[in-house]
C-alpha cells in the first residue's frame, strides 16, 4: 500500500512550497547511497520521496491528490516523470545537478575495497598473532604511472567534454527544466585523452598485481570478525584515494573447547565411583594441563570454574573463565566380579544416599523449565 505523500516528506497538509522543497532536499541527501550505504532500501525510499515531492510541488497534482489520493492521479493521467529514469543516480543527478554537493559526477572516485580471509587457531586467537596475507589489488600501471599514455607521447584535452570530464543534457518535467550530468563517455571523466595508449595497460591506467601485507590479529578476536586496513584496497580513479582491505578472521574449532563469549567450556569424563568418592583429574587449558579436584558426591552436569583461564577481552584484556562440565559415566560391560560388587553395594543404599533434601529435584527443575 502506497504511503501518504505528506507522511513521506514529513510535512503538514498545509505546508508551503518552500517547506516541501526543503524537506525533500533533506531526505534526498540522507538517502543517497554514499552516505546511507547501511540501508539496502535507500534507493526505493528516495524514489518514494521523489514521487511525493513531484505530487506536492505541482499545484494541479496536489489539488487532485488532496481530493482523490493516488488513485485520482492515476485515473487522470498524472504519470510520474521519474518513471523514465533508470536509476537512483539518474534521479538524484537530475534534481541536484550531478556533482554538486559532493555526489556523483566526474570527480575523484575512491577505489574499491578488497576482502581476504585468514584462519587462526583458538590458541592463536587467545594470544594474538602476526600473519601475512596475499591478495590481488588494482593499482597504477607500472609503465605509465596511471596517466594511460605510452611514455613519451602527449596527453590531450578531450574534445567531447572540453576537458570538464562531464556531459550535460536538459529535459523538462514537473520540476521545470532539469539538468542531468553524467561522466563523459569518451574520456571516462578524466577530461584528457592519451594520443597513444599505454602498451602495458591498453590505456586503462591501472593493472592488477599481487600485494602482501602483514597484519596483527589482536588477542581475543572472535570468529568472523573483520580487521580493516585503511588504504590497502584497489587504487582510486581520477585522483581518488584507494579503498580499504578487510581481513575476515576465521577461528578454527578446537576439539577441547567450546567458546562462549570470553569463556571457554570443556568436558571431563568421570566414572561414577570416582564421582561418588571424589578424586583429582587433569584437564586441558589454553595454558597447559591443570589439576582439578572433584569433591565426593559430584553430580552429573556439575560445572567447575577455573577463573581467568578463558579468552582475553578485545577491549579490556581481562580474561574470561573456563567452565568444566563433569560428565559422570555409568560403567558398561561389567565382569561378573564387578556386577557382584555393585549389587552388594546397591543393597546398602538408602534414600539419604540418593537425594539431598537441600537441592531441587530433577522433576522440580523439569516442571519449572516447562512453565
Amino acid at each position: 500500500m502506497r504511503r501518504d505523500a505528506y507522511e513521506v516528506l514529513g510535512v503538514a497538509r498545509d505546508a508551503g512550497d518552500a517547506e516541501i522543497k526543503k524537506s525533500f532536499r533533506r531526505l534526498a541527501r540522507e538517502l543517497h547511497p554514499d552516505v546511507n550505504s547501511h540501508d539496502p532500501e535507500a534507493e526505493s525510499k528516495f524514489k518514494e520521496a521523489a514521487e511525493a515531492y513531484e505530487i506536492l510541488s505541482d499545484t494541479q497534482r496536489r489539488s487532485v491528490y488532496d481530493r482523490h489520493g493516488h488513485e485520482g492521479l492515476s485515473s487522470r493521467g498524472y504519470a510520474s516523470d521519474f518513471q523514465g529514469f533508470g536509476s537512483f543516480s539518474d534521479i538524484f543527478d537530475a534534481f541536484f545537478g550531478g556533482a554538486g554537493g559532493g555526489f556523483g559526477g566526474g570527480g575523484a572516485v575512491q577505489g574499491g575495497d578488497v576482502a581476504v580471509g585468514v584462519e587462526v587457531s583458538l590458541a592463536e586467537a587467545a594470544s594474538g598473532k602476526s600473519v601475512t596475507v596475499e591478495y590481488d589489488a588494482v593499482g597504477p600501471c607500472a609503465r605509465c604511472n596511471g596517466n594511460r599514455a605510452e611514455p613519451g607521447t602527449p596527453i590531450e584535452t578531450c574534445e567531447r567534454c572540453g576537458g570538464s570530464g562531464q556531459l550535460q543534457s536538459v529535459s523538462r518535467s514537473a520540476f521545470g527544466q532539469l539538468v542531468r550530468t553524467h561522466v563523459c563517455d569518451a574520456c571516462g571523466g578524466e577530461g584528457k585523452l592519451a594520443r597513444t595508449p599505454c602498451s602495458r595497460c591498453s590505456g586503462r591506467g591501472h593493472e592488477a598485481s599481487r600485494a602482501t601485507v602483514d597484519i596483527d590479529v589482536p588477542a581475543g578476536i572472535a570468529d568472523d570478525q573483520r580487521i580493516r586496513i585503511t588504504g590497502r584496497g584497489h587504487a582510486g580513479e581520477r585522483g581518488g584515494p584507494p579503498g580499504d582491505l578487510y581481513v575476515l578472521v576465521r577461528v578454527a574449532e578446537d576439539e577441547r573447547f567450546v567458546r562462549d563469549g570470553n569463556d571457554l567450556v570443556s568436558v571431563v569424563d568421570l566414572a561414577a565411583p570416582a564421582a561418588a568418592l571424589g578424586t583429582k583429574v587433569t584437564v586441558p587449558t589454553l595454558d597447559g594441563q591443570e589439576e582439578l579436584e572433584i569433591t565426593p558426591g559430584t553430580q552429573p552436569g556439575a560445572v567447575l570454574t577455573l577463573s581467568g583461564r578463558g579468552m582475553p577481552s578485545l577491549r579490556r584484556g581481562r580474561r574470561g573463565d573456563q567452565r568444566v562440565v563433569v560428565n559422570v559415566v555409568i560403567p558398561r560391560r561389567l565382569s561378573g566380579e564387578q556386577r557382584d560388587m555393585l549389587e552388594r553395594f546397591a543393597a546398602t543404599l538408602e534414600d539419604d544416599n540418593l537425594r539431598d533434601p537441600r537441592e531441587e529435584s530433577i522433576f522440580g527443575r523439569v516442571k519449572r523449565a516447562l512453565r
